[in-house]
């Protein structure tokens, strides 16, 4: 199953199932097919993505076959980002 993470401020980001709810799980919307980020919601999931990424990092336990976290996070931190400076919000699932 893919996701589709919408917004009137970006374009649309298209992420495959499980990596969307590995992001969605730090982001504190675990199980939610659908759901919505509101543009004063958008500052804590930033916060919660960008610290997940630094435990990863400083962890050291990367499996270089693998995916990192903050690759698979940058391209929803940079949608994220560009809502909140334009207090859009994010729409998934609809």
């Amino acid at each position: 199953m893919l996701y589709k993470f919408k917004s009137k401020a970006t374009g649309d980001l298209i992420m495959l199932e499980p990596d969307a709810k590995r992001l969605l799980k730090i982001m504190a919307r675990e199980e939610q097919a659908k759901g919505i980020f509101l543009a004063d919601q958008l500052a804590a999931a930033i916060a919660s993505l960008e610290a997940a990424v630094l435990q990863e990092e400083s962890d050291g336990q990367q499996d270089l076959k693998k995916i990192s976290l903050k690759q698979r996070a940058q391209p929803m931190l940079k949608m994220l980002k560009i809502c909140l400076e334009k207090k859009a919000d994010v729409v998934w699932g609809v």
